[in-house]
Parts: C-alpha cells; sequence; structure tokens
C-alpha cells in the first residue's frame, strides 16, 4: 500500500515521503496512529506541501537551537549539591536538575531529554555535559558542581 507520511518514522521516511509499505502495517499502525494516510489522488501534491512546510518548521527550529547555543556555550551553569569531606555528593547531579539550573540562570528553557550526561556527576567541580536541542545542533556545556552551604 502507497502512503504518505504525516511524521518522520524511523526506518521508514521522513514527513511528506510516499513509501510504499505493508497493508497491514499500514491499516493497523501507521494510519491509527495518525503517523500517514493511504496515498490517493491529489496526495502527491499534497505530500510535496507538506515537505516544504516541514522544511521551513525544521529550519526556524535550527534557528532557535543555534541562538540557544550561542547562550550556553560561553557560559558555566553552578549547581550546588551537598558533598562529603572528598568532595563526593550524597546523590548525584541529573540532566532534570541541569536543565533546572540552564533556565534559572540562563533563561534558556530545555527538556531534560536535551541534556545527554554520559555518567551520573557525582563529584565537585567543572564537568562537561552535552546538550542537543535539535536533531543537528549540539554542543558541550560546562556545568560547575559546588559545595552547598
Amino acid at each position: 500500500m502507497r502512503v504518505v507520511l504525516h511524521e518522520s518514522v524511523a526506518g521508514l521516511g521522513s514527513r511528506g515521503d510516499l513509501v510504499e509499505v505493508a497493508d497491514g502495517y499500514a491499516r493497523n499502525s501507521l494510519i491509527p496512529k495518525g503517523l500517514a494516510q493511504q496515498a490517493g489522488s491529489g496526495v502527491e501534491s499534497q505530500a510535496e506541501a507538506m515537505k516544504r512546510s516541514w522544511r521551513l518548521k525544521n529550519a526556524k527550529e535550527r534557528e532557535a537551537a543555534e541562538e540557544i547555543a550561542k547562550i550556553l556555550v560561553s557560559r558555566a551553569i553552578e549547581i550546588p549539591a551537598r558533598a562529603g569531606a572528598e568532595g563526593k555528593l550524597f546523590g548525584s547531579v541529573t540532566a532534570a536538575d541541569i536543565a533546572a539550573a540552564i533556565q534559572a540562570q540562563a533563561g534558556v528553557d530545555l527538556d531534560r531529554k536535551m541534556v545527554d550526561v554520559e555518567e551520573p556527576i557525582r563529584s565537585i567541580g567543572s564537568h562537561l555535559v552535552t546538550v542537543k536541542p535539535h536533531a543537528e545542533v549540539e554542543f558541550p556545556v560546562t556545568v560547575s558542581v559546588v559545595e552547598q552551604e
């Protein structure tokens, strides 16, 4: 069955693509979830319009992500945490903690899923984390964990 995708689907295509899929996959998964619609007459022109609008939206989101990068790359985000005598934290600093600190200190609203912490931060000091606000924009942010008084 030929369908036009309303959303990007991993391993299948991006928004506005006309793709050939198994009938059952289209009827049982893609169409009920609103990810696609069956291709009929006039759908090809609709698919092109969807691609154009998706490209425009993607370009605007990328520009916004680059602006966020300009704001955050040059500054260190400070997070106070309780620590023991040797600088080890009681607990850890999570992606949600970092996102909240970025919101409070830089005024940039990020979802915790945009913050990539390879290993949980469990010590006082300066740490680099990766922030990915867009699929094509990724940058490092310095997080400075200080002992809470």
